[in-house]
């Protein structure tokens, strides 16, 4: 299937989380992760907002493996974090990022839903700062945030788009399709009673699902690419204080080895995640005016995702990327 309108121009990255394989290995210097991210000639950026002591040494490592450090990302808690919104915005652009990705818990600093009204309203300045300065925030659909109640994102982005800015979020699938037939996930956020009454539909192949919806609504400016399947297993590698094991928001994108994954792995289950990401590059490949322009594989070794397990994070992350990268050549 031919793209004639125009070249995709997609740049596909990498999340730095600290590791290369897996968090119970031995850390390795920054440089050597750079050196081995680029011997693998699988990524075109990194997807990585430093802390402020680390900028020169992110910078110097970028610029001797040739490996530009596009995009960012971090979390917020609205009444408390704004100023380092704005800051780490400012560090962005002296680091030549374009897209900074942003994450906004669901919990006001006072410990109340933070509302609608707060969310357009940080989104609005930090648009407007981020626009000014040279790099865009991204809100992102994502667990334990604001956006984990889905049509939210659709009554937040109508309030901006009415104030004549657009809506840039960055897709994070994952965080969908894991909720598929997972009874868990279907207590929280009436996710049950909108999938009852038909206002909220999670199955990729199901018109008018609600990755197709925010796709169609051109707000996609960024895709994360963390593979998962449907009911998701749990991590049950990894646990959080209060001993609730990981919410399971990965699934390894190529087969592990015996002792690596403690759940069945089954290849084919993993086409809803992917159908996902074709819908993303069909969309990008008819519609003129979409708005993608990175993808950033992210297999990490948090909680909720990898840590504990011991597969590649690395060998999974250029897996995805190639797979990716073909289904980008196929409509080129």
């Amino acid at each position: 299937m031919g793209c004639l309108q125009k070249e995709l121009g997609l740049k596909v990255g990498i999340a730095n989380r600290g590791v290369v394989h897996h968090n119970t290995e031995q850390a390795v210097p920054l440089d050597d992760w750079f050196r081995i991210v680029s011997e693998t000639n699988s990524f075109d950026y990194v997807d990585k907002t430093p802390l402020e002591e680390e900028i020169n040494l992110y910078r110097k490592c970028s610029e001797k493996y040739d490996l530009p450090i596009l995009c960012g990302g971090w979390f917020y808690t609205i009444g408390a974090d704004e100023h380092l919104l704005f800051k780490h915005l400012e560090n962005a652009v002296s680091l030549g990022t374009k897209f900074h990705n942003v994450q906004i818990k669901a919990k006001h600093v006072d410990g109340y839903d933070a509302t609608n009204e707060q969310i357009v309203d940080i989104y609005l300045r930090a648009s407007e700062y981020g626009d000014r300065l040279g790099c865009q925030p991204c809100f992102e659909i994502h667990i334990n945030m604001w956006s984990e109640d889905f049509l939210r994102i659709f009554e937040v982005a109508e309030e901006i788009e009415k104030r004549g800015v657009p809506f840039r979020m960055t897709l994070d699938h994952s965080h969908i399709i894991f909720k598929m037939d997972n009874d868990f996930e279907m207590n929280l956020f009436n996710l049950s009673q909108n999938i009852q009454n038909g206002s909220l539909i999670l199955d990729p192949y199901i018109k008018g699902n609600v990755a197709q919806r925010l796709i169609d609504k051109n707000y996609v400016n960024m895709l994360h690419a963390r593979s998962v399947i449907p009911n998701n297993p749990k991590n049950i590698m990894a646990s959080h204080p209060d001993g609730s094991v990981g919410r399971g928001v990965q699934y390894p994108f190529v087969k592990p080895l015996k002792g690596q994954f403690p759940s069945a792995w089954d290849e084919t289950k993993l086409e809803p995640w992917k159908e996902v990401v074709r819908q993303v590059l069909n969309y990008h490949c008819k519609v003129e005016s979409s708005p993608l322009k990175f993808i950033s594989t992210e297999f990490i070794p948090a909680t909720d995702y990898g840590e504990g397990n011991t597969y590649s994070l690395l060998c999974n992350s250029i897996a995805c990327a190639k797979w990716i990268k073909s289904e980008i050549t196929l409509r080129s």
